[in-house]
């Protein structure tokens, strides 16, 4: 359950099965209670992870440990098509 009480997944398993992952429920929020889905501050609305899409970690695309910023890429998911794992490449750099 998502801290504002909605189901994002109906098991933790079923964030891997299938081709992408889960088809993700509802809004996901931020840390600090923001709609990441709807707030402008979340331009690009990507869930960075650097996993496969069987959720293991895809190796060299994780922006070296998620501590570059700058060239390199890592995997990220656009939340609004709705899943979880869905690898694209992004450029380190971006916000």
């Amino acid at each position: 359950l998502h801290p504002q009480g909605q189901l994002l997944a109906k098991s933790w398993s079923s964030l891997f099965e299938g081709q992408a992952g889960a088809a993700l429920r509802g809004p996901i929020y931020s840390f600090n209670g923001r709609n990441v889905l709807t707030d402008p501050l979340w331009p690009r609305r990507l869930a960075w992870h650097g996993s496969t899409q069987r959720g293991g970690q895809a190796r060299k695309r994780d922006c070296q440990g998620w501590h570059s910023s700058g060239p390199g890429e890592g995997l990220a998911a656009p939340l609004g098509e709705g899943r979880l794992l869905a690898g694209q490449r992004h450029n380190c750099s971006e916000a």
